[in-house]
């Protein structure tokens, strides 16, 4: 028989908030993250504005000596991971640690080191010096394993990489030992730092992300006719994951419960969704039963809603697909319109958004919207602009990723 598995801390550092209380606060009042870049030097660059985690210092949270260990992605992991595990106030020295893991997400890992170190080798006449935390502060299990190491979790640790699905697919895995009752808790989520010159160059010349430096404050504008691409962001998002009655038993406050996931692909294209959105109404459907769900117990969806012109399209055609006429009684979100996209993290960072809007019964918006876009059905409820009240018992966080990888995740209210 399945375990019940509840989430019973959170932890976020995002372009919207160094905690998961200034997250869903700007979350609601429908603040937008994106700012020009401070990062590097972007004035060479078709893209000059990002979500970037707004001041951020790693000496504020380390030392100097580990500061220069972790990449700034690892960085992001830990700070979440810590917040989780303080605010689920679990006991370190009674829980048993054989049964504790961690599964962290990271579509591309550490990208800022790889990068610093190939622009040491080139500037330093060719010659090979390199540090040797390079392979170790590079590698993208290495957030999981730091974490495994600072609270002694001797469980399963390791990372999934999934592109943007990453962190969903963390959470995903992290469910399943614990229902299967292989483990008890879980420090589970994902983290993600693109933003320099190789992340915005990459994404540049694929086209992928917003040109719109003139307006760079409403170009994450998910299901507008005007979208051009997604706003790159950063950081991380961190959930406690751990086995009903462990939680009960130790008077644990519980946020909500995960009660049923779906994985599927698109087996379609490399970067382009299935344009009847096959993998993304697989995913959900699959969702639903395994949750033993049906469409019209569902309040609320977190879409993927990048703000790509036929991602948007995609998405919102399966969901008219999956849920029918239910699909004009629920509510619709992108909250990427306001942290920008996270990438490996977003999974983590918008599931996050789904269980505090389980909490306050309240939908965060979809901002900078203003034009609709006649390919896609204007009866659907998107919350443009500004969130709405509702009761939400039910919701869904899609998350889809380059490769056609997709994942969804129903959390419930308990």
């Amino acid at each position: 028989m399945f375990k019940r598995v509840v989430v019973t801390g959170l932890g976020a550092i995002t372009p919207l908030g160094a905690n998961v209380d200034e997250y869903w606060d700007n979350l609601v009042k429908g603040v937008s993250g994106s700012e020009l870049i401070t990062n590097f030097d972007a004035t060479k660059f078709k893209t000059k504005f990002a979500c970037e985690v707004k001041n951020f210092n790693p000496l504020n949270y380390f030392d100097r000596k580990e500061a220069r260990k972790l990449d700034r992605y690892a960085q992001f992991a830990l700070i979440a991971a810590k917040q989780a595990v303080e605010d689920s106030k679990l006991d370190l020295d009674k829980i048993d640690k054989n049964y504790a893991g961690v599964i962290w997400g990271s579509g591309i890992g550490g990208l800022d080191t790889f990068l610093q170190e190939v622009k040491n080798y080139v500037t330093n006449d060719y010659t090979p010096r390199f540090s040797p935390f390079f392979i170790p502060k590079m590698i993208s299990d290495i957030a999981a394993g730091h974490i495994s190491i600072k609270y002694g979790f001797r469980g399963p640790n390791y990372s999934t990489v999934s592109a943007c699905a990453s962190s969903s697919h963390a959470i995903a895995n992290a469910f399943e030992f614990i229902r299967l009752g292989k483990a008890k808790i879980f420090i589970t989520g994902g983290s993600e730092a693109a933003i320099n010159e190789a992340g915005m160059g990459g994404f540049n010349s694929m086209h992928a992300i917003s040109v719109r430096n003139d307006d760079y404050k409403t170009a994450s504008r998910p299901f507008d006719a005007t979208r051009d691409g997604f706003v790159m962001g950063e950081g991380g998002g961190a959930l406690i994951l751990e086995e009903y009655e462990h939680a009960k038993a130790r008077g644990a406050k519980i946020y909500a419960e995960i009660v049923g996931i779906g994985m599927t692909a698109d087996a379609h294209h490399l970067t382009a969704p299935h344009p009847e959105g096959i993998g993304a109404s697989n995913v959900m459907k699959f969702a639903l039963e395994d949750a033993n769900l049906k469409p019209t117990d569902v309040d609320y969806i977190n879409v993927h809603g990048t703000s790509t012109p036929l991602g948007d399209i995609s998405e919102t055609k399966a969901i008219n697909n999956v849920f029918g006429e239910h699909a004009y009684k629920l509510n619709i979100s992108s909250t990427k319109s306001m942290t920008g996209h996270l990438l490996g993290a977003a999974g983590a960072v918008e599931s996050i958004a789904s269980i505090k809007a389980i909490n306050h019964n309240i939908i965060p918006p979809t901002i900078n919207f203003k034009t609709p876009d006649e390919r896609i059905d204007q009866k659907l409820n998107l919350t443009v602009n500004k969130y709405q009240e509702r009761e939400v018992k039910v919701a869904i966080s899609n998350t889809f990723g380059f490769g056609g990888h997709n994942a969804s995740l129903i959390f419930k209210k308990l």
